[in-house]
């Protein structure tokens, strides 16, 4: 298991904190933001492959801003995912 902390651009949410364990993410936690659509997001993508999770939420507009706090989840699991090579 490894720990996990990424600062987010563009969003409400200031940081994103969450575990990888064997390719899996756990404990998805934002700080700030939306709290019951945050909150959902972890809950399902809990257990589920990093990296598909990266690939399904990368892209995610929020507002036009061009980004989202579910783009920023999956731009965090791909530098986490490529910190753990």
């Amino acid at each position: 298991m490894a720990f996990y902390s990424y600062k987010t651009s563009g969003v409400c949410s200031s940081e994103i904190q969450f575990e990888l364990t064997d390719g899996k993410v756990r404990n998805v936690r934002f700080i700030g933001g939306c709290p019951g659509n945050l909150q959902a997001i972890g809950k399902l993508v809990e257990g589920a492959e990093a990296s598909k999770v990266a690939d399904l939420l990368a892209g995610n507009d929020c507002g036009g801003k061009g980004t989202s706090c579910a783009d920023q989840l999956a731009l965090a699991l791909k530098a986490a995912l490529h910190s753990a090579k």
